[in-house]
């Protein structure tokens, strides 16, 4: 990542450059690939490198390549939007699974994208392209689309004023029509995305609210876009979102019976 601020980036900004230039298709990388992806000097990559090798942080392979070390792991696993709410949703997540044996997600915000928490994935269920710790844009997929709805205004309109990405020729790109499904989620409770990320899948998702209330993520199935009527698999999953939102203290959920 190259800095076009005039500010010299600080210590903070390149050691976090470094943690970033490694992607899903590059998870490992040499040093000076390092060098050339953060623009950073190869000495000074070279020096910050080592320090988060000596951490945990990075770990050297064999082949002289650097991979992303289990330190970051541990300290992630930390966050109270991923391994906390991932072990309060995995009972319900894997209740839904085995009564469908389709694609089962578990995501966050983070705008203007969503974080795949978890996935449960069957051998026959539809190729998807999101994985756990991945990221897509929340206009384009199910979990997206009701964490907007649910979001602070301010954040709605940061997400409806900017290019919305089309993945598909399905994907909503348009803000006025993404306004008027963001209002049908919050009218409805769940939202169906008709291949708006793949052609060849649909998915229902639902909301999960935690102690407060307040949304704080989203669950999602995915089915093949030919498969059975989306519509047929709203119950269960509303009914696995309340269990996990019954699990976290959501005073809505712990009102409604079982």
């Amino acid at each position: 990542m190259r800095h076009t601020s005039a500010q010299a980036p600080s210590v903070v900004d390149r050691v976090l450059d470094v943690l970033a230039a490694f992607t899903p298709d590059r998870p490992a990388l040499t040093l000076s690939e390092l060098s050339r992806r953060t623009g950073l000097p190869l000495s000074t990559t070279h020096r910050i490198v080592g320090e988060l090798s000596r951490r945990g942080a990075l770990e050297r392979q064999e082949d002289g390549q650097y991979r992303v070390g289990l330190w970051l792991w541990e300290v992630a696993s930390l966050s109270p939007r991923g391994m906390v709410l991932r072990d309060a949703a995995m009972p319900f997540l894997e209740d839904l699974y085995e009564a469908t044996h389709e694609n089962v997600q578990l995501a966050v915000l983070d705008v203007p994208d969503v974080v795949y928490v978890e996935r449960i994935s069957g051998r026959n269920a539809v190729s998807i392209v999101s994985r756990p710790g991945g990221r897509l844009a929340a206009h384009a997929t199910g979990v997206g689309l009701v964490l907007l709805a649910f979001a602070p205004a301010e954040v709605q309109e940061q997400v409806l004023a900017a290019p919305l990405r089309r993945y598909t020729p399905k994907t909503v790109t348009v803000a006025e029509e993404l306004r008027r499904v963001l209002a049908d989620v919050r009218r409805d409770g769940y939202v169906i995305s008709d291949r708006q990320v793949e052609m060849v899948s649909a998915s229902v998702a639902a909301p999960v609210y935690g102690a407060d209330d307040a949304v704080v993520a989203a669950i999602s199935i995915v089915i093949p876009a030919t498969g059975p009527d989306p519509r047929s698999m709203v119950p269960a999953v509303r009914a696995a979102a309340r269990g996990i939102s019954r699990t976290l203290g959501a005073p809505r959920a712990l009102r409604q019976p079982s």
